[in-house]
């Protein structure tokens, strides 16, 4: 049987049953890939016409048709079809590893987050804007996102403490220098595009700083020039940290600007207040053509989402990856 892969107007002969991921790598088409297991959501792409059988829970299958959005390691190829694959320029390929590592150093950023540093046993290749799952026991795994680029030695997470968190309140009250982690990566689509000219706006709440830090120096390193709002939502001023390192990258980045947006609490000279997203929509009417990257607890990516949409920016270019609690 017959596939087509769109927008490269390939065809490849493929025999029925075969997984789509393996399919395109055997055939060298590029596609974005890392976890192999449909956790990461990297492999996505667009069933154009036909119909695919994707992998659901447990051991059955679900048919997908035209228009469906799949992940290609958790698709069969059952007939003649077509698969449009996505930003065929920007294609990131780091295969997930684990690694062992060593916690160098936790430090507090605010009353509630630690900065957390790990040293690793061989490098980590990961694209800005990735995450990681950390195991610190097998009872004790949490997925952080990097807030920092590629460093053959260390890596850098950020992590807020949440009351009664089982992970959090193990890092906060047990974890010390010394101990090992296991590090599982790179995952998630959310990484920066370097082949885009576009002004781009990020938006952050709390500990999705890391991610959106990460991309920034990810920026300077590749010698970007595009526009870049930052806005960083918080819910407090004690919330509030970063600044350092924002201001240190817009001398990097001589076209960064940067917005911290408190949600209550007292005013203070150079932060403005309310929620993060209207921040944006006052500042914007009109925002086709830009790129955009969220980070944060779910129901502000969602929004800021929406939002995006409503201002014009094409949802192939909202970037995100929410994480959702699992105990915590």
């Amino acid at each position: 049987m017959e596939v087509s892969i769109l927008p490269l107007q390939r065809m490849l002969d493929v025999r029925a049953g075969e997984n789509l991921l393996e399919v395109l790598r055997a055939n060298q088409i590029p596609i974005s890939y890392s976890c192999m297991a449909g956790r990461c959501g990297t492999c996505r792409c667009r069933v154009a016409s036909g119909r695919v059988l994707v992998t659901g829970s447990g051991d059955s299958n679900a048919p997908m048709s035209r228009g469906e959005s799949v992940l290609a390691c958790q698709t069969t190829l059952v007939e003649n079809c077509s698969i449009e694959i996505p930003e065929v320029d920007e294609v990131v390929v780091h295969p997930a590893k684990i690694l062992k590592s060593t916690v160098l150093g936790i430090e507090d950023l605010t009353h509630d987050i630690k900065r957390l540093r790990l040293g690793l046993s061989r490098p980590l290749e990961f694209s800005p804007g990735q995450y990681a799952n950390l195991q610190f026991t097998p009872q004790h795994i949490r997925p952080y996102s990097m807030a920092v680029t590629q460093n053959p030695e260390e890596i850098e997470f950020h992590i807020r403490l949440v009351p009664d968190g089982r992970v959090t309140s193990y890092i906060g009250n047990e974890l010390k220098v010394g101990d090992p982690v296991r590090v599982s990566g790179p995952l998630g689509t959310a990484y920066l595009r370097r082949k885009n000219a576009a002004p781009i706006v990020c938006i952050a709440g709390g500990t999705g700083l890391a991610p959106i830090l990460s991309i920034l120096r990810g920026m300077a390193e590749a010698g970007m020039n595009n526009p870049v709002h930052v806005y960083f939502g918080v819910r407090s001023n004690i919330d509030v940290y970063g600044e350092p390192w924002l201001r240190e990258l817009q001398s990097r980045l001589p076209r960064l600007k940067f917005h911290v947006v408190v949600a209550s609490g007292e005013k203070v000279n150079g932060f403005r207040s309310g929620v993060v997203t209207q921040a944006v929509s006052d500042d914007w009417s009109d925002m086709r053509g830009w790129s955009a990257y969220i980070a944060g607890a779910p129901v502000m990516v969602d929004a800021a989402s929406i939002l995006l949409r409503q201002k014009g920016v094409e949802p192939e270019r909202i970037y995100a990856d929410a994480f959702y609690p699992s105990g915590i």
